[in-house]
């Protein structure tokens, strides 16, 4: 049996400024045209950087062929000469280009909004999730993404246990689901998730990555005094080290470039390229080797979790130093 794999749409509009849900926006053109053509072409632009001239020939089609993204960011900070450029090409796009337009929404640049509109664009609305909700929502869809249920007063607990962060919202909701089964009841969430919001493995992760041991062991010892969970603490370690080792060796670039190869938000990849700063390849490569080794200490190897945690993060530190 065959399956086929669909084409993206040329045209694609990605409307608000929910960073999350653009950035998956985005995404989801990048994997169904990569699927398509693992070759395919990835530009990654700021609309008031580009100049009309290399917006046409970006636009137009090779003669060898091959598929290509255009993803093309800020769109309502676009010049009017780059606006009526646009407006001319989404009437008549080839077929194997996908114009990926990202547009914040309101009235500026109203303009290219209604060409791609008339035009026929697909328009996905990423507006930013303020009420509680929609992040209620949010967190029911996630959750189902994941391949699990969840019931309204987990998610209810689960919003007021980690907060507003969609980001921290997306990873907990896998992560839950992961160490449930899938069945995230009120139960999984209490005793995961116990605490208030700005206490996660997130902050200790931010500050072990950089070398701050004091301030990552005070973070570690309030977070697991107010019941956040061995194991979620060193997912985010081992995430924090992760990613910086990713943006590490896709080099330097402009971070939207480098998040659309990477497959990660934007303000992902620009942490990481801060956080990146002390770190030599061999301190990584040891590091990956930490965190590893956590995993299964906080899942039941080590007699004491807590002290597990604390040795990696002064273990982190070590090796950061050591290989500067």
């Amino acid at each position: 049996m065959t399956t086929t794999t669909a084409a993206p749409a040329p045209l694609r509009l990605v409307l608000g400024d929910e960073e999350l849900l653009c950035t998956r926006a985005v995404a989801e053109v990048v994997r169904q045209a990569r699927q398509l053509d693992p070759e395919c072409d990835v530009r990654d632009l700021v609309a008031s950087a580009v100049p009309p001239g290399e917006l046409f020939d970006l636009l137009s089609p090779t003669l060898f062929g091959g598929r290509r993204v255009i993803v093309l960011r800020a769109a309502q900070e676009a010049g009017k000469e780059l606006v009526a450029a646009l407006a001319a090409y989404v009437r008549d796009p080839a077929v194997e280009i996908s114009l990926v337009v990202v547009h914040s929404g309101g009235a500026r640049g109203k303009v290219l909004i209604d060409a791609m509109r008339a035009a026929g664009g697909e328009v996905v609305e990423c507006p930013k999730l303020s009420r509680a909700e929609e992040r209620l929502d949010f967190i029911r869809r996630e959750v189902t993404r994941a391949g699990g249920a969840i019931g309204a007063a987990a998610a209810a607990a689960l919003l007021d246990a980690v907060g507003s962060d969609l980001r921290e919202l997306a990873m907990v909701c896998s992560q839950i689901v992961a160490d449930t089964g899938g069945q995230v009841d009120l139960a999984a969430v209490t005793r995961y998730h116990r605490g208030r919001a700005e206490v996660s493995g997130f902050v200790v992760a931010d500050r072990a990555v950089v070398g701050d041991v004091p301030g990552a062991l005070e973070a570690l010892r309030w977070a697991l005094a107010v019941g956040v969970a061995h194991v979620l603490v060193a997912d985010a370690l081992a995430d924090g080290v992760r990613t910086i080792a990713r943006v590490t060796g896709a080099g330097q670039g402009n971070p939207y470039q480098l998040a659309s190869t990477l497959g990660m938000p934007p303000w992902k990849v620009k942490r990481a390229q801060g956080q990146a700063r002390g770190w030599s390849e061999p301190g990584l490569r040891n590091a990956m080797r930490l965190v590893a080794d956590l995993n299964a200490e906080v899942k039941g190897v080590a007699a004491d979790p807590s002290y597990a945690l604390e040795r990696a993060i002064i273990e982190l530190a070590r090796v950061r130093q050591a290989t500067r």
